[in-house]
């Protein structure tokens, strides 16, 4: 039996397993469907990687290379070309590979760090007919960056994601033809910087408030159609713009993998489409953990080394039973401009010194205070000068405040009005 099996060996799974060992587990194993370690990061080849948590810019695959050199300082099992297939309620993982056939491996305690994948054109259905030439955003940065395949010359954009954006700049850095990125909301879905950096920088206009209604072309994409939508994104009739291209990329929003979670009877979040976690990342199941793009979409890869590192260090904690023991938990709930908050349940006696709770907003903000509230009772205020749904929001609750909390905590946000 393993002290932890972690279910994924991108970032997330990295982390929480390098973690877990300095924090005395010697019994891991590391379970990764692909042929090798490091995840989404291999094929992120841009740089601002790194930032926050190296202190320096880096590469996706240097970021993954960094944590990679750290898990060969340690005895933790690596399992390459590996599918999980099954996680039960009593911490049995069945799992299936090249070299080892099917296994069942139990463990003490199990991290769930399977990331996520993209939406594809049917789960947004894009109206039109079926050539070739329609991508995920993703998709085609995995052509590019590693399998030295250029998708197309002629490129409309679906999305405003940072995968979106990112790959706007790389096709255009290739010497395709970036005509338009489309945005079906009022903002953008991504980072600022990615906005500047990525269209702003290659003269590549961004359309608000417009998606495709039309894919025309019967082998290959020949046109899509782009319209204007209304306050209830629905097409504005007579707003039709026609783009002649050969390539459509479709940059539509992640999808955390919980397969596996949902097949362990795991409460999940309909929010977040993530696992319900609590403070130290635990889910419903006890001794099950989950962490990085499987329990929500980040923004940034040092949040999910972070939150990782703390679901490791929590997983360790209850193996060898230095977990305190009262279940006491405060709910987490979501007022005013929040979608969700992460964790959904606050445990304070299992809060050290602080807890780290992560939301996104639901319409961009200026001038704002998040506001902390539990029942009528204000708890705590942070200022934020700019508030958007593509920029996830972090602040720290200090065991204090959370112990004179009598009932459910709410995270809301209030603008303040201009004078």
């Amino acid at each position: 039996m393993y002290d932890l099996i972690v279910i994924g060996g991108g970032p997330a799974g990295l982390a929480a397993a390098c973690a877990a060992w300095e924090k005395g587990l010697k019994h891991i194993l590391i379970v990764e469907r692909d042929k090798e370690l490091g995840g989404i990061l291999n094929q992120c080849i841009h740089n601002g990687f790194g930032l926050h948590y190296f202190k320096e810019e880096l590469t996706g695959p240097e970021y993954a290379g960094r944590f990679i050199k750290m898990l060969e300082d340690t005895g933790v099992e690596v399992r390459l070309d590996t599918m999980v297939l099954t996680v039960t309620e009593n911490r049995q993982v069945h799992m299936v590979g090249k070299d080892t056939g099917y296994r069942i491996e139990e463990a003490k305690a199990i991290i769930l760090a399977m990331g996520c994948r993209e939406r594809t054109r049917g789960a947004i259905a894009i109206p039109g007919q079926r050539p070739a030439g329609v991508f995920t955003a993703g998709a085609a940065q995995r052509y590019v960056n590693m399998e030295g395949w250029l998708p197309g010359r002629r490129v409309v954009i679906l999305g405003s994601g940072d995968i979106g954006l990112i790959m706007a700049r790389r096709m255009t850095l290739e010497g395709a033809k970036v005509l338009a990125c489309v945005e079906v909301m009022p903002y953008s879905g991504g980072l600022n910087r990615n906005i500047v950096q990525c269209l702003h920088d290659y003269d590549i206009p961004l359309y608000l408030s417009h998606t495709v209604t039309d894919i025309r072309g019967r082998d290959r994409v020949e046109q899509v159609v782009v319209s204007q939508v209304d306050e209830r994104r629905q097409p504005i009739p007579g707003t039709e713009m026609i783009f002649d291209c050969d390539t459509l990329l479709l940059s539509v929003g992640l999808i955390p993998e919980n397969e596996l979670t949902r097949q362990a009877g795991i409460a999940i979040d309909p929010r977040t489409n993530g696992a319900v976690v609590y403070e130290n990342m635990e889910t419903s199941l006890p001794g099950v953990f989950a962490c990085g793009n499987v329990a929500h979409v980040h923004d940034l890869v040092d949040f999910v080394t972070a939150e990782s590192q703390r679901a490791g260090a929590a997983a360790a904690d209850y193996v060898l039973g230095s977990a305190p023991s009262d279940p006491a938990a405060l709910e987490v709930h979501t007022g005013d401009g929040v979608t969700y908050t992460v964790p959904q349940h606050i445990r304070p006696n299992r809060v050290a010194k602080n807890c780290d709770l992560f939301f996104r907003v639901n319409r961009i903000c200026g001038d704002s205070q998040i506001l902390v509230k539990s029942g009528d009772t204000l708890i705590a205020r942070f200022p934020r000068d700019h508030l958007a749904p593509g920029e996830m929001e972090h602040i720290v609750l200090p065991k204090v405040l959370l112990e004179r909390a009598s009932e459910a905590i709410t995270v809301s946000i209030q603008e303040v009005e201009s004078k």
